[in-house]
């Protein structure tokens, strides 16, 4: 942080934007002495809603609480949603697949914002259409396992850039994610999504970002021990893991 500091003081900025507002950018703004705004994370309300189940969080997207950060400088919401942007060298040669795929996002940072292996076996057997699986390196053999429990998969996980992996979501016919990066991505795209939540719920305030109007939001609502993190777990803490244990498999289905 120090090598960060001193680059930072050279350039002599007018302003300091913290969007992360945690003990690393408190020191660093201190330290660089800038005029500075800082984002309001809303834990003690976040706290207070996975800890005793009372949601008092305003009613407005992470988006829109970013840019009301900024609103000073005169920077205004576009109200065309998100951007993903791709080069040509992003593109993957299609003509591999097979057409009028659907896009399965099997990853996530943390297992209980994940479907079990099992789960996902079961959605996409219910399923009519090609799937192909998207995922990093961490992905790779469970997407193979999931491949080869189901016929008309293709397992591209750990295959193809983020960038790539991207560009496939572009092309899908829908896309199915969990609350995890592709999410935003497919949304970026407009593409119809339908995201699955665990121990994460949208009222946090980061769900798809002016999604497609087809897209759904599926979860298992009236748990009493749901939300249980603003982040997630390695394993549920009740053992049950009900959250996604419980999905309707049928909501899934495309209409």
């Amino acid at each position: 942080i120090k090598e960060v500091i001193s680059d930072l003081k050279k350039e002599n900025y007018d302003y300091v934007i913290d969007l992360h507002n945690n003990l690393r950018t408190q020191i660093l703004k201190i330290r660089l002495g800038f005029a500075a705004k800082s984002f309001n994370k809303l834990n003690w309300e976040k706290f207070l809603l996975t800890s005793f189940k009372k949601n008092i969080l305003p009613d407005v997207h992470i988006v829109d609480r970013y840019l009301d950060t900024v609103k000073f400088l005169g920077i205004e919401n576009d109200k065309q949603g998100l951007d993903f942007f791709l080069s040509e060298s992003d593109k993957v040669d299609l003509s591999i697949f097979p057409n009028n795929y659907i896009a399965f996002a099997i990853g996530g940072q943390h297992a209980t914002k994940i479907l079990p292996t099992e789960k996902i076996i079961s959605i996409c057997k219910k399923l009519k259409q090609p799937i192909l699986l998207i995922g990093g390196p961490d992905d790779a053999l469970r997407g193979e396992e999931i491949a080869n429990a189901c016929s008309e998969i293709v397992n591209t996980c750990g295959k193809y850039t983020l960038l790539q992996s991207g560009f496939l979501i572009k092309e899908a016919d829908f896309v199915i994610s969990h609350d995890t990066g592709m999410m935003h991505v497919a949304a970026a795209f407009k593409k119809k999504i339908f995201s699955v939540w665990g121990n994460t719920i949208p009222e946090f305030g980061m769900h798809p970002y002016m999604a497609n109007e087809k897209s759904k939001m599926i979860e298992v609502k009236d748990l009493s021990c749901r939300p249980c993190s603003k982040i997630g777990f390695d394993k549920c803490p009740k053992g049950h893991f009900k959250c996604m244990q419980e999905i309707d498999e049928n909501l899934f289905l495309n209409e």
